[in-house]
């Protein structure tokens, strides 16, 4: 608030003391109650009001805005202040505006008139006010409005220092909220030049300014090059008493400086060899000037140096051209990592990390490793720590692995936790990286698992399997070393999935020792068994089938275990099932076959390493470019099977996509491939319990879910190696069978629902900008090539994909080609919806004869009413055109309308069909309930034509948040805390139609490990359900 001198506001001041005076919430509302009633009959009644009464009684506005009530009058009093000479009504009318007029305000058009006639007025003051106004307001609509007005200031040769600063600032804030609106192509020049301002408060706005133009547009900008250089040349050889008034602590103009250098790392370096060697000559005084004694002692000296030091030793890796300069700035960031203060050794091992990755310093940092490794080891902040990790893996070579390696094992052991999953990644890469002994590797390997192993990845372990499998030389090691790592009393459960499966593969490379016999390595693994998960006993129950190949004479002690109960009658049926298979095989086939069935895994395939690819998605900026290694294996393949009876050659199909009854042995995150030849030896039956003849699991399951189960085929199977995971679709199905729920009531049994989430869809926002930048954050198709093409339903090719991605969302791009793009935006209110088609031309030709119509196939014109506004005969080169469609949902519908496009380009006539993304869906609500009125509606709905139900294969890996995304897409709410299985989604909403409203209900199941889905919708109308079912199946 101004200051006034005298009494100029006294009724403003006795007012705040009145409320300051206020001794409870209701005596200051009434106050201000009778001041707002003072004030609105002041502007209403007096017509004689001058500019100070207007002055004091907006001031006052102003105020109880600030105290948090709102302020409906008053805004063209403010207005009018704008018109004002004097400064004190000016600034308080600017003041009033930027506070209370929002962007969108009605007025705007008229603050901005008054903005442009400021601006044009030779007061610099009252320039400033408006500038200052631009800056804080910073709407799209006024950098339309003073587009042209702002720039023409800033580059005048009449207007002041100050106010080129004001304009400098007010334009760059224009630029950071409308980038594509400010033409600066016919200022450029000119604004390149204000670097050579004599006032360095314009050379400093104007850098800010230039550096946020160079990123939009290098290629315009780079004149500026020279001028930098030469400006920061000037600044770095100046004294400080050169430049006094911009000498901070007895440095130079330290923010100019840092604000230039990052200008300069917008370029390659320059090619002029003038320029070049006078930057070369810049950085070395900087870099000298770090070395001189500081002129003070305050902290603030040292900040400012250190901040032109660290951006200019930035400069440097930028260019990295120069090896002296590298050298010299790895040198000087080497004195950092000994300092007291805690950033500079953050910021220097951080900047050591980008020059360990250049050909001319990496050996100048490597210098330094005893140093890192010493503040690995003794640095008390976590940070710090972390990015000496980074530093020793980006230094890291063939020549020093070992002992790096070596070190980050030992500190892993009391490794702060937030870092340790990363630590293992790297040390997992460095190893294999640079192993010349895979001896070494190995033992590498499961130290990381010895040490950290609730932080090895499952990439970290199918790494290691990869490649002793690939490599001859290291497989009987790598079996004795894993052997003697089980023996230990503490054993985590990935040692025992490396164990289980390297000696289930090369047991036999140890088994003539005594000390590591079959019966020894079958009763050590065997004493892990009860302690692990699930999915690791099914791995080792593979491993034991395995060893009935390698080792017969242990053949009837591992059938034992596979008779026990304790297998036999898992409650979990993955291991059940393969305990009763595994036996079978091993009773039943012969000696060839088994040999045939359980032979050594092939070698995989060569790709890149899945722990590098894990790395740099965790960290993307800690994997240096040049360290990616190309000739790595891959993450192990998926199990595949084949189990047609007709052929007898091995047929390869994705487990994933069988039928448990088809799935003999389940393989859900396994590192094998697993092929099963079928051939005609009667008499096997692996689905079933001993003795039953060809009955399926699956029969258990209910008549839902027949479609699932099939009975298993009698034939006798040859698998190659073994899996790792637990299975498939089993846990799927007993979801809700009489079986799972024991004695569960029926309705618990019918409704296994739920999982939390918010119960609202995102809401729509407004906006009419051009298409390409509306839709700039959307996921868009690739254009489409530029043909008339049709599909065997009329449509343009590819628009039935691009329809069914705008089921779970209602704004996007529907089309796109050559020629033309098309976008959607849409909102919806009850039965009520709005469809706004955006049609952008790409070409530089004006598109002619443009004419969209609407069609309705069927009997969907009697169940939805569309209402078509017309839009232009022509499309202008580069613009857009939008056209609004009203629908009116009048009962359910399953056809959507066609949109039929006909236009003219280079005197051919181009036709577009595309189906509009209107479907039955969109016209639902979300609603609220609890358990007890979910449960009594889900029973309410129980005939048959009131429910509709689907299980079908997953489209993508199953993701929570994914799919709790498309439910809300699909406008349904997602509640929380409806069923016992929190794995389930339960969902509710309200179809409006313009007759009646129509009650949802929505159970989706998920299985992860089977990757299917089973849906029931039901609804209280007959159709909506399978309709609506319909829809959400093909979304998932």
């Amino acid at each position: 608030m101004p200051t006034v001198k005298g009494d100029g506001m006294r009724g403003l001041a006795v007012f705040i003391s009145d409320i300051r005076n206020c001794k409870s919430k209701e005596a200051e509302i009434k106050r201000i109650n009778k001041e707002l009633a003072n004030i609105r009959s002041k502007f209403k009644g007096d017509k004689t009001l001058d500019g100070y009464q207007k002055k004091k009684y907006v001031c006052k506005l102003l105020f109880i805005f600030l105290l948090g009530h709102d302020i409906d009058f008053g805004h063209m009093e403010a207005v009018n202040l704008l018109s004002s000479n004097k400064y004190t009504e000016k600034q308080i009318g600017y003041l009033f505006i930027s506070v209370l007029i929002g962007a969108n305000n009605d007025l705007m058009k008229l603050v901005i008139q008054a903005i442009r006639n400021d601006l044009a007025s030779r007061n610099p003051v009252h320039i400033t006010l408006a500038l200052q106004c631009v800056a804080n307001i910073g709407s799209r609509e006024m950098a339309e409005g003073l587009s042209v007005d702002i720039p023409k200031l800033l580059v005048s040769g009449d207007t002041i220092d100050s106010v080129k600063q004001s304009a400098a600032l007010t334009l760059l804030r224009l630029l950071r909220s409308s980038p594509d609106i400010i033409p600066m192509g016919e200022w450029t020049s000119r604004i390149i030049h204000l670097l050579n301002d004599q006032h360095m408060g314009v050379v400093t706005a104007a850098a800010s300014l230039i550096e946020n133009l160079v990123k939009k547009n290098p290629e315009e900008y780079k004149g500026c090059v020279s001028l930098a250089v030469s400006r920061l040349s000037r600044i770095v050889t100046s004294s400080y008493t050169d430049l006094q008034d911009y000498t901070y602590y007895f440095v130079p103009a330290p923010w100019l400086s840092v604000k230039l250098l990052r200008l300069l790392q917008n370029y390659p370096p320059p090619e002029d060899p003038a320029v070049k060697t006078r930057l070369t000559e810049c950085l070395e005084t900087i870099l000298n000037k770090a070395q001189e004694p500081p002129k003070s002692k305050k902290v603030q000296h040292s900040n400012a140096k250190n901040a032109v030091l660290f951006e200019a030793i930035n400069l440097i890796i930028h260019m990295d051209s120069d090896p002296n300069l590298l050298v010299r700035a790895c040198n000087q960031l080497g004195q950092f990592l000994q300092h007291r203060e805690t950033n500079l050794r953050y910021l220097a091992l951080e900047s050591m990390c980008l020059l360990a990755t250049s050909e001319f310093s990496h050996e100048a940092v490597k210098k330094h490793q005893e140093t890192v490794i010493t503040a690995l080891k003794t640095e008390r902040d976590v940070s710090v720590r972390q990015r000496a990790v980074d530093l020793l893996y980006a230094m890291c070579d063939r020549t020093n692995a070992e002992e790096i390696v070596g070190e980050m094992l030992e500190y892993l052991e009391s490794a702060d936790y937030s870092i340790r999953e990363e630590m293992v990644l790297k040390v997992a890469i460095l190893a294999e990286k640079y192993a010349v002994d895979y001896t070494w590797y190995v033992d590498v390997i499961l130290n990381l698992i010895r040490i950290a192993g609730d932080y090895v990845s499952e990439e970290v372990w199918y790494r290691v399997i990869q490649i002793v499998i690939n490599r001859d030389d290291v497989q009987g090691y790598a079996a004795k070393t894993v052997f003697e790592a089980l023996q230990a009393p503490a054993c985590h459960e990935n040692m025992v999935k490396v164990g289980g499966y390297i000696m289930g593969e090369f047991g036999n490379l140890i088994a003539g020792d005594p000390r590591s016999s079959p019966l020894v390595q079958f009763q050590l693994l065997h004493s892990k068994y009860h302690l692990c998960s699930p999915a690791t006993r099914g791995l080792l129950l593979s491993t034991y089938i395995k060893f009935i190949n390698l080792f017969p004479e242990i053949k009837h002690t591992i059938q034992d275990v596979l008779k026990s109960d304790n297998n036999m009658r898992n409650s979990d049926v993955e291991l059940q099932q393969r305990s009763i298979e595994y036996l079978q095989l091993s009773s039943i086939a012969t000696a060839d076959v088994l040999a045939t069935v359980l032979e050594e895994m092939p070698p995989f395939p060569e790709r890149e390493s899945s722990i590098l690819a894990k790395l740099k998605k965790k960290k993307p900026n800690s994997v240096p470019d040049g360290s990616e290694q190309k000739d790595q294996m891959p993450k192990l393949p998926t199990a595949q099977m084949s189990n047609s009876s007709d052929s007898a050659q091995p047929t390869s199909i994705n487990l994933m996509s069988q039928s448990k009854a088809d799935a003999l042995v389940s393989f859900e995150e396994p590192p094998s491939t697993i092929t099963v030849t079928t051939t005609t030896t009667p008499g096997v039956t692996f689905a079933g319990f001993p003795g039953d003849t060809g009955t399926s699991l699956d029969d258990n399951f209910g008549d839902s879910l027949t479609n699932l189960g099939a009975g298993a085929p009698e034939s006798g199977i040859t698998l190659q190696g073994f899996d790792f995971g637990e299975s498939s679709t089993d846990d799927f199905l007993d979801q809700g069978s009489p079986a799972a729920s024991g004695a569960a009531s029926a309705s618990v049994d019918l409704l296994g629902l739920g999982t939390p989430t918010q119960t609202t869809a995102p809401p729509v926002g407004g906006g009419d900008g051009f298409l390409v930048d509306m839709f700039d954050t959307l996921t868009t198709s690739s254009p489409a090539p530029a043909t008339n093409g049709m599909d065997l339903g009329g449509l343009t090719g590819g628009a039935e994909e691009a329809f069914k991605k705008f089921i779970c969302k209602n704004n996007g791009v529907l089309f796109e080609n050559d020629l033309l793009q098309i976008g959607v935006k849409s909102e919806y209110r009850e039965d009520l919806g709005r469809v706004w088609v955006f049609y952008g031309n790409k070409t530089s030709f004006q598109l002619n004869a443009f004419c969209v119509d609407i069609s309705t196939p069927g009997d969907l014109a009697t169940s939805l009413s569309v209402q078509q506004k017309p839009v232009g005969g022509e499309v202008e080169a580069g613009a857009q055109v939008k056209q609004q469609f009203n629908m009116a949902c009048v009962q359910e519908f399953t056809d959507a309308p066609i949109l039929n496009i006909q236009f003219m380009y280079s005197g051919a006539q181009q036709k577009i069909n595309l189906k509009l993304p209107v479907v039955l869906s969109k016209y639902i609500t979300p609603a609220e309930m609890d358990s007890g009125n979910f449960f009594g509606r889900w029973k309410a709905l129980s005939n048959p034509s009131q429910e509709s139900q689907q299980i079908f294969k997953a489209s993508a890996p199953i993701d929570i948040e994914t799919t709790k995304s498309k439910l809300l897409g699909f406008n349904v709410s997602v509640l929380d805390n409806i069923d016992p299985n929190p794995e389930n989604f339960v969902s509710a909403g309200v179809l409006h139609t313009r007759n009646q409203q129509v009650g949802i209900l929505v159970r989706l199941e998920p299985n992860k490990q089977a990757q299917m889905y089973r849906l029931t919708v039901r609804a209280s109308r007959d159709r909506v359900a399978k309709i609506l079912c319909d829809l959400l199946q093909s979304q998932l």
